[in-house]
């Protein structure tokens, strides 16, 4: 009896170490799946095996099983509360799934265990990074680096994080130590020579970017950054040669068609530009610049109707884009429609004027500028977009599906009952309801739906709201605001914003009215918005966290439109949808913590406010608050938000 024992427990001994050597060759061959079998066998011979769980979550993770290994850290760290490896790994993959807050608490448990081992502030570094605490991310660098001093990713990021901290001179020094480090290092010769080009020291830069092409040639980036200098240094057939090469390594990089046919036209090869500028429209259709250069290219190839057709197309976009009426006055000259030609030019000459004096801001000037050239080469990380919601909540850069909803304005709309339903049903409002009793239009409803009336229709409501407002002895208040929300549906959103002040100045204690100028001031920059949007992302790939991303998206100013949303809220401070509204343009702001009370604030005023449930769970994802923001999405979803699971679904893929 004995004996049997004692052999049983041999054998139990020798199965242990045999299952644990063999689940880290499988490890080291990348083969997890098969590993993560060999482990279970292992846990089943003996339970106490917290390096089984350990080894076991670190299979998980590399299969982005994140919650299953953050599972088996925890149990790893339940049966040794002194396994500080354990902690490093559960900090990392809890910062994968945006739980920051409990990551960093990890990290100090590690630190706190062993402050001698350098990896734990490397991490945390890292973490911090994203989460935006860049001073605190260099003092974790800065502890790496005096036990480290031959890693050059520790340099690499600290330099990122003075960037950010607008010390380019610091930033300098660490780059230059990252490449003085690792000379091997692309990443390095990448962010040195992007600050150089940045910096308009041309020659500093390609060399950088030879460098970074030497050291790896199948990064795309490589010779994306160096095609940019060779444009900046009129060496227009190299820029195209290694743009091709770009495209060679991602056929479906939009960005570079877009700027190879920047550089293509420049050369006079107007026949493979228009090519480019073909694949840039159907990959985004809804940007007005794509439509705006081709329109250009099509009448320097004397295509007129065509370039008419682009110039059209970017109007229908954006109706006060002066710049496209002049192009199309000039097309509509050459075809011998002076009355045309004529009535393009006025409409330019009057937007201009418009812009000059009702706004202050350069930035809504853009589209009126008629000296402004929109042929400059875009960055590598820019996007070519068309909504400004879609620059907020993305999990990652190339995740589009996650936008916010967008803002509730009172609007026309054919009578729908869907759509009241959405719009009146889970919100009742005796004021809004008052008001529109009181504006007696079929049409006038709130919601945050497209418009459903026919492009023809809403011309001719205009057409005859603007008549009203030019015959009427007395100016009417309902009048400006009607005529105000068809110049918006139409896109003519200075006149709409113009026609707004002159509402609020016949009735200025009205809340309605403030709430959807501020939306038409909002929608004005979503189209500006356009040409600049750009997305910036961080990747750390030296961190055993190497899927850690970052999306730092670029804020506009939303000042005037939630200054609107302010004046409501204290005209009518039951107004879950002007709440709602601030959060959206505070959450775009880069204010998230303020949008999140404000959908907070909106819930409280209608426990069925869907929308405010998804669009507060995405910005609790995008503050990293990955359960809690999945659990809102999950209740829009019951509350009837299609796109709810859609979003759960792209997401846990993604994760």
């Amino acid at each position: 009896m004995l004996l049997v024992c004692g052999i049983g427990t041999s054998r139990a001994q020798y199965n242990r170490e045999y299952f644990f050597w063999v689940g880290r060759q499988q490890m080291m061959q990348n083969e997890f799946t098969e590993a993560i079998r060999t482990l279970n066998v292992l846990l089943r011979f003996d339970d106490d095996a917290y390096e089984g769980y350990f080894l076991r979550g670190i299979a998980k993770y590399n299969l982005d099983d994140l919650i299953g290994a953050d599972a088996d850290f925890s149990i790893a760290i339940e049966k040794n509360p002194v396994f500080t490896t354990a902690y490093t790994y559960r900090a990392i993959t809890r910062s994968r799934l945006g739980n920051y807050d409990d990551a960093l608490a990890d990290f100090r448990e590690a630190i706190d265990l062993r402050p001698d081992l350098p990896n734990p502030y490397f991490s945390r570094g890292v973490t911090r990074l994203l989460n935006q605490q860049f001073k605190e991310a260099i003092e974790d660098f800065d502890r790496f680096i005096r036990y480290e001093k031959k890693v050059a990713d520790a340099y690499l990021n600290r330099g990122i994080c003075h960037l950010y901290l607008k010390d380019t001179v610091q930033a300098h020094l660490d780059f230059d130590l990252a490449v003085k480090t690792n000379r091997e290092n692309p990443n390095s010769y990448n962010r040195r020579g992007s600050l150089y080009l940045e910096q308009k020291r041309y020659a500093e830069a390609e060399a950088d970017f030879n460098k970074a092409v030497e050291c790896d040639s199948l990064i795309p980036l490589s010779y994306f950054n160096r095609a940019l200098v060779y444009n900046a240094t009129n060496r227009p057939m190299q820029s195209l040669a290694d743009l091709d090469r770009v495209i060679e390594l991602d056929s479906t990089s939009s960005i570079t068609y877009f700027n190879r046919a920047i550089v293509r036209t420049s050369i006079g090869d107007y026949n493979r530009a228009l090519e480019d500028y073909d694949k840039v429209a159907k990959y985004s259709p809804d940007n007005v610049l794509v439509y705006y250069n081709r329109a250009i290219l099509n009448s320097h190839l004397g295509d007129v109707k065509r370039a008419i057709a682009d110039f059209s197309k970017a109007i229908e976009l954006y109706p006060d884009f002066a710049n496209a009426y002049l192009g199309r006055s000039n097309m509509r000259r050459l075809l011998r429609d002076n009355v045309g030609a004529r009535r393009d030019r006025e409409t330019a000459e009057r937007k201009i004027a418009e812009y000059k004096s009702r706004l202050s801001d350069s930035t809504y000037s853009i589209y009126a500028d008629t000296t402004r050239r929109f042929d400059r080469l875009l960055s590598f990380e820019s996007k070519l977009a068309g909504s400004s919601f879609e620059r907020i909540a993305s999990r990652n850069a190339t995740n589009d599906k996650m936008t916010l909803l967008p803002l509730f304005r009172f609007t026309f709309m054919h009578a729908d009952t869907l759509n009241r339903e959405q719009s009146t049903k889970r919100f009742h409002s005796q004021r809004a309801e008052d008001f529109l009793r009181m504006a007696d239009n079929p049409l006038l409803t709130i919601s945050r739906l497209d418009n459903n009336i026919a492009a023809d229709s809403l011309i001719s409501i205009h057409r005859s709201l603007k008549e009203r407002v030019y015959k009427a002895e007395s100016k009417e208040w309902l009048h400006y605001f009607e005529l105000a929300i068809s110049e918006s549906l139409i896109k003519q959103y200075t006149n709409a914003v113009t026609n707004y002040t002159l509402s609020i100045e016949c009735n200025p204690t009205n809340p309605f009215l403030y709430l959807n100028r501020a939306a038409t001031r909002a929608e004005m920059i979503d189209f500006i918005s356009s040409i600049d949007n750009a997305y910036h992302r961080i990747s750390i790939e030296s961190d055993p966290a190497n899927r850690l991303r970052n999306t730092q998206s670029r804020s506009y100013n939303y000042d005037e439109a939630i200054s609107d949303l302010n004046k409501a809220i204290k005209l009518h401070n039951g107004f879950a949808y002007a709440y709602y509204n601030r959060a959206n343009l505070l959450a775009l702001s880069g204010r998230l913590p303020e949008a999140f009370d404000d959908y907070s604030k909106a819930i409280e005023l209608n426990p069925h406010f869907a929308e405010a449930y998804y669009n507060r769970g995405l910005i609790q994802i995008y503050m990293k608050d990955t359960r809690k923001g999945c659990l809102d999405i999950s209740k829009a979803g019951e509350l009837g938000i299609n796109e709810a699971y859609e979003v759960l679904r792209n997401y846990s893929e993604n994760r």
